[in-house]
């Protein structure tokens, strides 16, 4: 390998944000016309130093070659001048304009800054046919799914004429199809001589796409190697500096003879679910397996209050009404959502503040926060979930994805809950990360919280959940007890056999 196939190289980088350091005197060279992986646990710097080569984060030590020659870049647009371009887990689009404005925006062609839309229609086609899309260049991107918003972002990095794309965490909101239609398009990206630097936790989702794989730890580099000669446990291993020997705790057995803590009847939403009944008792984790759009985090989220419907919850058998999340709070539920870039947490609000803000009474005196108290409450609580940040006054959005998720989950202990419900608990961590909440999930059904949990990995609910709620069509179609359960069971029934067989809300119950 000449150092002209060197795409782009970093020597001795370094950056730090207050007293944390998030990468340390890395080396890495990424080829040109390969798709490279960078992999670690949550807050190795993965992230970071993708966004190093994009130019959205400048280090504060080491150099940065491009092509051989040497880079400082100020911002994302000095970057794209050099053909770097990169998709954000989070989506740089503006969701009221087109996808034709969106892929264009900032490379405007015409006069005065117009769009000579004639012309960027017929780009707009050579691109899609280049990519193998078929979105309609005048739909509204608020309007698309996450993974047609994504190939937008392609889209867009491709009119900008990138020869090099970073991706980070692009599969963390994608179900398994589009999963499958985002490498393809890599690999084709690939093949037309782009190069891929592709940020993601998905051990073997990394093993089956990328050429090359560095991996680095605690900010700095481990090793870059051939994909071939790696799998999921020799990754996992260079990751945590240790073999991972167990994923999931010893199964906790189920709580004979314990109440009844949450019990829902008849609970409906046209359009969402219908006639959903579960029970969860005190000491067991109760999980809800399904395709994505089958209505689980729908049924979740009725229960805790956030959306309406009709039925009855009741909670140590006393109704819940009304049925609205501040009453929930009271009562003793708690509600970890899918998302909690956008409804767990207050992302440029401090640590503290996020931990404290659902048990505002518990720190607060006449109206005014108690700061001896608040830190004394929020240290204890971030300690017992092992949440790790260098200062709680640090925005949480400072934070690795792991010690966020474990912010939104600390929020909720301030008090000790009744229930747990927790939606997608280890979307978008590492497998460190997920072992340390699992070990969690299990400490507090031990101390006799019902938990409910919603999770697209059939594995995780296999290894954590006493029974399993197979929803399908908005309604519960299979209700498997830890023994029976099995990846071929769960799945059969969220597909339905056939699969043309999906119950619609609202129609004849198949339970």
């Amino acid at each position: 390998m000449t150092r002209r196939d060197v795409h782009v190289e970093t020597r001795g980088i370094g950056k730090r944000y207050g007293g944390v350091a998030a990468l340390s005197d890395v080396d890495v060279a990424v080829h040109r016309g390969e798709i490279h992986a960078f992999c670690g646990e949550n807050g190795a710097g993965k992230s970071t130093l993708g966004k190093i080569i994009a130019g959205v984060v400048a280090p504060d030590s080491g150099r940065l070659l491009v092509g051989g020659a040497e880079r400082q870049y100020r911002s994302p647009r000095d970057a794209i001048r050099d053909g770097i371009a990169m998709i954000a887990q989070e989506l740089a689009l503006v969701p009221e304009l087109s996808v034709l404005d969106n892929v264009f925006l900032h490379h405007e062609y015409g006069p005065a800054g117009f769009v000579d839309r004639r012309r960027a229609s017929r780009h707009y086609g050579e691109l899609a046919d280049r990519l193998g899309v078929a979105i309609d260049p005048r739909a509204r991107v608020g309007r698309l799914r996450v993974a047609e918003q994504q190939q937008v972002e392609i889209l867009r990095a491709l009119a900008r004429d990138a020869e090099l794309i970073v991706m980070d965490e692009p599969t963390a909101a994608l179900g398994r199809d589009d999963v499958e239609r985002l490498h393809d398009m890599a690999r084709d990206l690939r093949d037309q001589g782009v190069t891929l630097i592709y940020v993601s936790h998905f051990l073997a989702d990394v093993l089956d796409l990328c050429d090359r794989i560095t991996v680095l730890k605690d900010g700095r580099f481990v090793k870059t190697v051939p994909a071939a000669t790696e799998t999921v446990d020799s990754l996992v291993t260079s990751m945590l500096g240790r073999e991972l020997d167990q994923q999931f705790p010893e199964p906790l057995p189920p709580p004979e003879g314990a109440p009844v803590v949450l019990r829902a009847r008849g609970l409906t939403r046209p359009g969402a679910f219908a006639d959903v009944d579960l029970d969860v008792r005190a000491g067991e984790i109760v999980g809800i397996a399904g395709l994505v759009g089958a209505g689980r985090s729908e049924i979740v989220r009725a229960i805790f209050g956030a959306d309406r419907c009709s039925g009855v919850v009741e909670l140590d058998g006393r109704p819940l009404r009304p049925r609205r999340p501040a009453t929930s709070v009271r009562r003793g539920l708690a509600f970890l959502p899918e998302s909690r870039k956008e409804q767990g947490l207050v992302m440029m609000r401090s640590v503290r503040e996020n931990v404290a803000m659902a048990h505002l009474d518990d720190v607060t005196r006449f109206g005014l926060v108690r700061p001896s108290r608040e830190r004394a409450v929020v240290d204890g609580v971030l300690r017992s979930v092992d949440a790790r940040a260098a200062s709680t006054s640090l925005p949480v959005s400072a934070l690795s994805g792991g010690n966020q998720q474990k912010v939104a989950l600390a929020k909720w202990l301030v008090r000790p809950p009744r229930v747990l419900i927790a939606d997608e608990p280890t979307r978008g961590v590492d497998v460190g990360a997920k072992r340390s909440i699992y070990e969690l999930l299990h400490r507090l059904a031990e101390q006799g919280v019902a938990v409910l949990i919603v999770s697209s990995e059939t594995e995780e609910l296999l290894g954590l959940a006493h029974r399993i709620l197979v929803v399908r069509g908005g309604r519960i179609v299979a209700v498997l007890p830890r023994a029976v359960a099995d990846e071929a069971s769960v799945m059969r029934a969220a597909f339905g056999g056939t699969g043309s067989d999906n119950p619609r809300p609202g129609t004849s119950s198949e339970r």
